[in-house]
């Protein structure tokens, strides 16, 4: 065979990372080293798999048309040198999760199952909802858990719970010594919402559409702890997953607005790719997470890992 399994995993990095400096930082080798193994299985084959702009690389057509199928015999690759050195979870890999999940959920579920599996490797990246789907349609992630809704053609999209948002506010704000609330009370007040892209975003939009007169947005942040603060100074009234809320909820620094007009439920969803070969590892962490979420997202969030 003209090709090795080691340029195809330069491929793969390099592809994923879209820097050759980046790809042979994650693979422990010299950039000159990485540079050359791809320039090598370029010329074995007189094609190109990166368009090269300056110093900026990309995959090309046909670099990405190859792709999905090197992704796979790497994976399987390692999938079978973890099981010649009986490994429970050999390999790498890659979650992207959103802001609420990543921080509330993704954490104890990535630390559960690395004491799971010591043999496992799992990088975990943080980001909303658009740039998740656009990393598990890429491959650079190889699942995604989101909020948000995900009608990607390349993307299969698995249900794994649910959730809820709750409108809140703080201790002094006018509306939360209001016993009973109007669509007009929140329209008239000052609202601190997630950024456009976000799940919870989405999820508010679709609530307000048609109940709410009038929303009037004063903030947008990309951080739910950014809008709990700026709620708590009493600059307005958020919207955010009741999981980050929970303790302001208890220590009595927010309250909850009740709002029965408005429907505030979402789900939880697992992405991945439908070209991406899943292997042990990936079966493993998706059936951890349902795992955690059958026994509740109260015992998740409030028993220790074991």
């Amino acid at each position: 065979m003209k090709l090795s399994l080691r340029q195809l995993e330069i491929f793969v990095a390099v592809a994923r990372q879209q820097s050759v400096s980046r790809a042979a930082e994650q693979l422990a080798l010299s950039q000159s080293a990485t540079s050359a193994a791809l320039t090598e299985l370029e010329r074995q084959f007189d094609m190109q798999l990166f368009d090269r702009i300056g110093k900026r690389i990309r995959l090309n057509e046909l670099g990405t048309s190859v792709l999905p199928r090197v992704t796979e015999l790497i994976d399987r690759a390692r999938e079978l040198e973890g099981l010649l050195q009986a490994q429970d979870a050999p390999g790498e890999l890659h979650v992207g999760a959103t802001l609420t999940i990543g921080n509330y959920l993704g954490t104890l579920i990535v630390s559960d199952f690395m004491q799971r599996h010591p043999g496992s490797k799992v990088t975990l990246a943080v980001e909303n909802t658009a740039h998740i789907i656009a990393k598990v349609a890429s491959f650079e992630l190889d699942l995604g858990l989101v909020e948000g809704r995900c009608q990607h053609p390349d993307i299969e999209v698995m249900h794994w719970g649910d959730d809820i948002l709750e409108v809140f506010a703080g201790p002094d704000h006018p509306l939360a010594r209001k016993r009973r609330l109007t669509p007009d009370d929140l329209a008239a007040a000052d609202w601190i919402v997630r950024e456009p892209g976000s799940g919870t975003r989405e999820t508010f939009d679709l609530a307000v559409s048609g109940v709410l007169p009038a929303v009037n947005i004063k903030l947008e942040l990309a951080h739910t702890e950014a809008i709990k603060r700026a709620v708590e100074s009493g600059l307005g009234i958020g919207c955010i997953s009741r999981l980050a809320l929970r303790e302001a909820f208890r220590r009595g620094s927010l309250v909850r607005l009740k709002t029965p007009f408005l429907k505030m439920d979402r789900q939880f969803l697992i992405l991945l790719n439908k070209q991406k070969y899943r292997t042990s590892t990936s079966r493993q962490f998706i059936e951890l997470c349902r795992k955690h979420m059958a026994a509740g997202l109260d015992d998740l969030m409030t028993t220790k890992i074991r």
